[in-house]
């Protein structure tokens, strides 16, 4: 076999890099070479490479156990703690934690849970936005470009433009779910305006239209809160979450209240089943990351590395370099 293909280095312009080594944001080559790394295993290793609390926290777990059931057979206690501290930081309402393996799956969760509960098949996303390649995330991802190789993709998908007031209008009775980010981020890091995001979700509440937050790019402390959105919200908004809440292990969740959860209990019995979502491991290592991301003030130097990153990071080939304002 192709060692390069069987990577996935092998299509044009593939670094094709062998790193041996990763701490904090260096990674090191076979030929002893250093990197800055500023992409971060695409948007995962949201506090560098190896941090000591989440290795120890993953040395503890094999210790215990791996992988044994994660279906609820069996109590798991990184799973149940991972759960009590991602949810103490939302509203009572959003109490229930479904974990998955990556965020593309949560938004896969989300999309046929909205379905089960207001009985409808109307799902709304925008213009430029990006939630994953599986495909029901392609079929709401707001680019053809990579949409167009891979038609047909699911019926009734509708994309709106992101921070558009008049886009609301096609919100309606007959959508199931609208989904969002709270920041777009490959389109360029664009946040929505306060007025936007409060009239999506008053429209959403209006028509009986779950709201869908994707937080699987946005989150994790990145804009300098716990969230990529600082506001007030109903039970009719869900999060899904991935990337850097697992801590540089695959994991992804959705998070919404039990009462509209359990629609995948029955009817068919595991409505949206996952033989690895929320292992273990993975989930002791994001407990150990997001504990430590609340105890070590990471937080709260967002804003000087923004203004570091806007006085260095000048080049023509930049075409705009927003500021995301809360």
């Amino acid at each position: 076999m192709n060692f390069f293909a069987a990577c996935g280095t092998d299509f044009p312009g593939a670094l094709a890099l062998e790193i041996v080594k990763a701490d904090c944001c260096t990674l090191f080559d076979a030929g002893g070479k250093e990197y800055i790394d500023l992409i971060g295993g695409i948007s995962v290793a949201n506090m560098g490479h190896r941090h000591p609390k989440v290795i120890a926290a993953i040395h503890a777990q094999l210790e215990a156990y791996m992988h044994i059931m994660v279906y609820g057979e069996f109590v798991e206690a990184p799973k149940v703690q991972y759960a009590q501290v991602l949810t103490s930081h939302l509203p009572a309402s959003l109490n229930s934690v479904y974990f998955t393996n990556s965020g593309a799956e949560a938004v896969e969760a989300a999309m046929k849970l909205a379905k089960r509960v207001t009985n409808r098949t109307g799902i709304i996303a925008f213009k430029n936005s990006y939630h994953g390649s599986t495909q029901g995330a392609l079929s709401i991802i707001g680019d053809e470009y990579w949409r167009n190789a891979y038609r047909p993709l699911l019926p009734d998908i509708l994309h709106l433009d992101y921070n558009s007031f008049e886009s609301l209008e096609y919100i309606t009775t007959h959508t199931a779910c609208v989904i969002a980010e709270t920041v777009q981020a490959e389109a360029g890091i664009k946040p929505p305006s306060p007025e936007w995001i409060k009239a999506l979700r008053e429209k959403c509440s209006s028509t009986g239209t779950l709201l869908v937050l994707d937080e699987i790019q946005a989150g994790c402390g990145r804009t300098g809160k716990l969230g990529g959105l600082n506001i007030l919200i109903s039970y009719r908004i869900w999060y899904c979450w991935g990337k850097p809440w697992r801590a540089v292990c695959p994991l992804g969740a959705l998070v919404a209240d039990k009462q509209l959860m359990d629609a995948f209990t029955d009817k068919p019995v595991l409505g949206h089943i996952t033989t690895f979502g929320g292992h273990p491991v993975s989930c002791a290592a994001g407990l150990a990351a997001m504990k430590a991301l609340l105890e070590e003030e990471w937080m709260e130097q967002v804003k000087a590395k923004e203004a570091l990153f806007h006085s260095l990071l000048v080049h023509p080939s930049i075409k705009s370099f927003e500021t995301c304002k809360k």
